[in-house]
């Protein structure tokens, strides 16, 4: 539903939204509010509650320990120095696992509210392994890969009707000789999520929608696959914001808008009417296991969890690396819309597959790695 004229410009001049279109710092990551802050809007709550079955008060104590993980997470690192094998949150008992290859550091890691696991492979070696495999030419049956602290391997996931397909086969051969790898079965590949000229809160470029990610000085991020450097670009209301200052995709799926002509930026992500707009507080970035929402001018609000991080996905365009997955449901027009945590601002909307009706997974570009690939500093509350 469209809002009266003057209270638009003031939400799409902020920058803010998320559109899972046609097309998607470390910089300056802000540091996680202080304790005393609420975990989140009362929009934010209600949307967690609506997508993952939870009760308010469940709500609230699920974004405070996700709060505390991600301390906890910062903190065990530092304690496992090259022994670190990565980490994932529980839901269900609100704890953060720490993996380590050594079975010496598990007191030290314990201190800092860890739950530990002695593991094979350190995070650095998954990440060999991985790079080995960002090496080799994927075939389009091979949907995407990431390093699984969890399993301590990396996960290789391939197309359930093509996994019998020789190149396919070929593909996981080699992977295995770059590592420890586990095979896993997905339904359908993954594709960017791209929209005509549809009506909504959106962004425009030539004749693709998306969704605008997170305000910085100066402009906004979004997906790369959404326009090309030098690419004129207009508001929901038609008139000019300014232009793509820099893009890239595949490889990456990220690119920076500069801002002027009367339109301005706002650290918020806005709610749709159907939440309250989220401000934005910092990028602290979120475990895997905890809960994540997106906005997007197509869908609007919906919330899910990560599922892993640094996932090489191969779209038919060429592959995209260290995205971050999600159980988060998205349609076209909702690219290069806002990934956030509570108050944190975690990525923008890059594509997936499945929809809002029947279900699905989508992936996100690191926000931070946005901000430092162009100098960007995030604008925030």
């Amino acid at each position: 539903m469209r809002r009266r004229t003057g209270v638009r410009i003031a939400f799409s001049s902020l920058l803010l939204v998320g559109t899972w279109a046609s097309a998607s710092l470390a910089p300056t990551a802000s540091a996680a509010p202080a304790p005393s802050a609420p975990p989140a809007s009362a929009g934010m709550l209600t949307a967690l509650q609506d997508d993952l079955g939870l009760t308010a008060s469940q709500a609230r104590a699920r974004l405070a320990s996700e709060k505390t993980a991600i301390r906890v997470d910062r903190a065990a690192q530092r304690a496992a120095g090259s022994t670190y094998a990565g980490s994932w949150y529980s839901a269900k008992t609100g704890k953060l696992t720490v993996a380590t290859t050594s079975a010496g550091k598990t007191q030290a890691l314990r201190e800092t509210g860890a739950t530990v696991r002695v593991v094979r492979h350190s995070e650095k070696e998954l990440n060999a392994t991985k790079e080995r495999i960002d090496a080799l030419p994927a075939p389009k049956g091979v949907s995407s890969w990431h390093v699984a602290p969890r399993s301590n391997k990396v996960v290789v996931n391939v197309v359930a009707a093509q996994r019998d397909d020789n190149d396919v086969r070929r593909f996981v051969d080699r992977a295995r000789d770059a590592g420890p790898v586990q095979v896993e079965t997905v339904g359908k590949a993954p594709s960017t999520f791209a929209a005509g000229t549809v009506g909504g809160d959106p962004y425009y470029t030539g004749n693709v929608r998306c969704s605008i990610g997170f305000s910085v000085h100066g402009g906004f991020v979004t997906a790369g696959h959404c326009g090309q450097a030098g690419a004129a670009v207009r508001g929901w209301d038609n008139s000019n914001i300014g232009s793509f200052q820099g893009s890239s995709f595949p490889d990456n799926d990220y690119a920076y808008v500069s801002v002027g002509n009367g339109w301005w930026t706002v650290p918020v992500v806005l709610g749709w009417g159907t939440v309250s707009d989220q401000l934005v507080r910092g990028s602290a970035e979120a475990p895997v296991g905890a809960s994540i929402c997106r906005s997007g001018s197509t869908t609007h609000w919906h919330c899910g969890s990560v599922l892993a991080k640094n996932e090489t996905v191969n779209y038919s365009q060429g592959a995209v690396h260290q995205m971050t997955k999600t159980s988060v449901c998205a349609e076209p027009g909702d690219s290069g819309g806002s990934f956030i945590s509570g108050d944190q601002a975690q990525g923008v909307t890059s594509g997936g597959w499945g929809n809002c009706s029947g279900g699905g997974e989508t992936w996100h570009q690191p926000i931070n790695e946005i901000l430092g690939r162009y100098g960007l500093t995030l604008h925030t509350a």
